[in-house]
């Protein structure tokens, strides 16, 4: 039976949100009051879908930016075709599905769900359309310019054709197996995102009577091979290419019409009941097996195609040949080359290296555990190394006095140092819970493995609630000092993955206050045991009052503001799409609140609009790393609250995922969210993208005058001042007498070694 968890209520001290329809608004307007309107109208609402695609065409706007440097330039290209495979394997298939179900679940927008995949194809198409001319008109001729080139076998040497060629008879011939389409070779399954060549063939001599074929690209073969060619430091060959050159020996007995390569997207969601499952991991794998042959929703094609040829594929792939089909004039998996091109060195055509700084109190702390228990410690990720995170739990794995480490694990890399240090933590005989999200979408595969791993190291591995993610960011960790339990808690905005760690930006809470440690406690026995307290003393979680909560804070905010109170709302998101939020942010602009948000990906709120959002303003910032940390400020009348979170404002963070928001207590470190992050944030204007009522987004241009600021540039700023400003200190106080009476040579080099050892064991610890 599933458990019923039950729902708490709002935040302490916020007025609780009322159930009701909100009341009909009348705004002002420079010419009198403007018409009721209500916020339940559509207009009001931006398309979840479309908002998602804009935020796609500001991640392409980079890669079209001359002052970016080149290979990052392809980067941000990669990342706009990977953005859109994820897009259609979820988003749009699941728009089909409810067209295929009978379903139309209409959005806060109104527009029904075949208007959705007109309006999704074709905004897509425009920006597929964008994306190609990117490619070819301005990163192709950059490429060339620096001597890297793209090339096809043709344009080689005689000789190195000749090279090339046999390559293909010894290592690539034998592994192709090709198709010809007939009756007695029906159409084969092509798995979801793998190349294809589509081979157009005439029977008989007779054009009008034409065949298909189709090779599958290898895709345990590179995709990329290079070559020699005169002139260039780098050429490459794409392995399509080789295979397309040598067709007639593929298909010795036909007439060749010519190629093109293809590429089939498919429905990649998992449909699983949990209720029903009886071992949740077996029927995942099970899962996976079957999403490969989930419905195609959408087909690619490179290069020049005959019309009679897509039509059969369409028919074959049950696609729409006008909506569903992409013509992409260049390469269609354009990642592959941008990992090719990342080899070809000429740092000058990448960013500035920068490296996350170990920063002080932890830096050099021989007791990361003593840090703890003076202060809490916030770690702004990648300026700041999460090779801290890292050590603690790697401390605890090996620190005798540490009885329990329990771990949320949603997303981490495959050679993980925290998995590893849950395992030795096992071996070493301690109690080791891991809370493992077997449905973090892409990462199923890896998740499962690494639970099995777990397991057999002897943690006990937990796989959350029925019908719910755990998408919360927390490790706890019990020590025994002095006769006594001491709690120590991590929370965080990202996963524990080191990977993305070093390209998201994060923030991570280290702390040992009691009331965050029993809550910290509270939530792992939710968990485990779906036993959860009658009241929070810190922590504000989902499914259980984090919605009620953010409604009442909301709702407060407005009251201050109609009481004369000092009033605001500054969120730092990466989504705004639930209804009462938007409703609760209206309502509170009504009462005359000051709102800025910071959304990186979609916002269905409509800032400016007269009488609704005049008081709010929304704003994106694309840059370097990808914008991930969340967090919100409440002027509360003048007695600031400051929250971090896991959640964004979407339904299914509220309702449908296990997520935790905590309050920032200690002043410093709230003044610092305050000023240094979100106003730095607030005052990017080189980096930065402001949302109209319209729905679209422009760039912030500068004031004239006005000195220009790049968010992120500043915090790689920071956070190198801070070393520098720690090491400055530390070479001082090794010379005041007050500290140190008559420091030797000898004592500041061993004070020099003592950082080092303390280096080398994050260093040993993290690989």
């Amino acid at each position: 039976m599933r458990a019923v968890l039950p729902r708490l209520p709002a935040h302490e001290g916020a007025p609780a949100p009322t159930s009701s329809p909100l009341p009909p608004v009348v705004g002002p307007s420079s010419g009198g009051v403007s018409p009721v309107v209500s916020f339940d109208s559509p207009q009001l609402y931006v398309n979840r879908e479309l908002s998602w695609l804009e935020f796609n065409a500001r991640v392409l706007a980079e890669a079209e930016d001359p002052g970016v440097p080149l290979f990052e330039r392809i980067k941000f290209l990669a990342i706009v075709a990977t953005n859109l495979d994820e897009f259609f394997m979820v988003r749009v298939a699941g728009l089909k599905q409810q067209i295929s179900g009978d379903v139309d679940e209409v959005p806060l927008d109104g527009m029904a769900t075949k208007d959705q995949l007109a309006a999704v194809s074709a905004r897509a198409h425009a920006l597929v359309d964008a994306h190609t001319r990117c490619w070819s008109e301005q990163l192709v001729p950059a490429l060339a310019a620096v001597g890297v080139r793209l090339v096809k076998p043709a344009d080689l040497a005689p000789e190195d054709q000749t090279a090339l060629d046999a390559t293909f008879v010894s290592d690539i011939f034998p592994v192709l197996t090709p198709i010809a389409i007939d009756p007695g070779h029906p159409f084969p399954h092509l798995r979801n995102k793998s190349l294809n060549l589509g081979v157009m063939f005439a029977r008989d001599n007779d054009v009008s009577n034409s065949g298909f074929g189709v090779v599958q690209v290898p895709s345990m073969l590179p995709r990329v091979w290079p070559v020699r060619m005169a002139g260039a430091r780098l050429a490459f060959v794409l392995l399509e290419d080789i295979i397309a050159r040598h067709v007639g020996h593929i298909f010795p007995m036909m007439k060749l019409r010519g190629t093109y390569v293809f590429r089939v997207t498919r429905n990649w969601d998992l449909e699983i009941d949990e209720e029903e499952a009886e071992d949740l991991l077996q029927t995942i794998q099970q899962e996976l097996r079957r999403r490969e042959r989930g419905n195609a929703v959408r087909l690619e094609i490179s290069g020049e195609a005959h019309h009679r040829s897509v039509l059969r594929l369409c028919r074959a792939l049950k696609l729409e040949a006008g909506e569903d089909v992409y013509t992409v004039g260049g390469p269609l998996q354009i990642s592959d080359i941008a990992r090719a091109v990342a080899d070809a060195g000429k740092r000058e055509l990448r960013d500035e290296a920068f490296s996350p700084q170990n920063v002080p109190p932890l830096r050099d702390a021989d007791d990361i555990f003593a840090v703890l228990r003076d202060r809490d410690v916030l770690l702004y990720h990648p300026y700041e190394s999460f090779d801290a995170v890292v050590e603690f739990i790697s401390r605890a794995a090996d620190d005798p006095n540490v009885l329990a480490i329990k771990q949320t694990l949603y997303r981490t890399n495959a050679d993980s140092p925290i998995i590893k240090a849950l395992v030795r933590a096992a071996e070493n005989g301690k109690q080791v819970t891991a809370i493992v999200e077997l449905k973090a979408r892409f990462d199923e595969e890896s998740n499962i493995a690494f639970s099995r791993m777990l397991e057999q190291a002897g943690v006990h591995v937990v796989y959350g609630l029925l019908g719910l993610k755990t998408h919360a960011k927390a490790a706890l960790i019990v020590r025994r000092e002095k006769d006594k339990l001491r709690r120590y808690v991590h929370l965080g905005t990202g996963n524990y993955n080191g990977q993305t760690a070093r390209l998201y930006t994060d923030l991570s809470l280290l702390t040992a206050r009691p009331e965050i440690g029993e809550d910290a406690t509270a939530l792992f026995n939710l968990l485990t045991g779906y036993s959860a307290p009658p009241a929070w003393k810190s922590l504000i979680v989902a499914p259980l009052g984090l919605h009620e909560a953010v409604l009442g804070l909301i709702a407060r905010e407005a009251e201050h503001a109609r009481a004369g109170r000092p009033s605001g709302i500054v969120a730092k998101l990466n989504a705004i799409v639930d209804r009462d939020v938007i409703r609760a942010l209206y309502a509170a602009d009504r009462a005359g609140v000051p709102i800025t948000l910071l959304v990186r990906g979609v916002c269905c709120l409509r800032p400016g609009l007269p009488g609704v959002s005049e008081h709010i303003q929304v704003r994106a910032v694309v840059d370097r790393y990808l914008e991930h940390s969340r967090i919100t400020w409440f002027r509360n009348g003048g007695q600031d609250e400051v929250f971090v979170s896991s959640a964004d404002w979407m339904p299914r963070n509220f309702h449908r995922r296990v997520e935790v928001m905590v309050p920032i207590t200690d002043p410093a470190l709230r003044e610092r969210l305050i000023h240094e992050i979100l106003g730095t944030h607030r005052a990017d204007n080189v980096k930065s993208w402001q949302l109209g009522p319209a729905g679209t987004y422009s760039r912030v241009v500068p004031a004239p005058g006005e000195p220009l600021l790049r968010s992120q540039a500043r915090f790689m700023e920071i956070a190198r001042e801070r070393v520098r400003e720690a090491d400055a200190h530390h070479r001082v106080s090794t010379r005041l007498p007050f500290v140190q009476a008559n420091p030797s040579s000898s004592d500041v080099e061993a004070g020099r070694r003592k950082r080092e050892r303390a280096a080398a064991r994050r260093r040993s610890r993290a690989t």
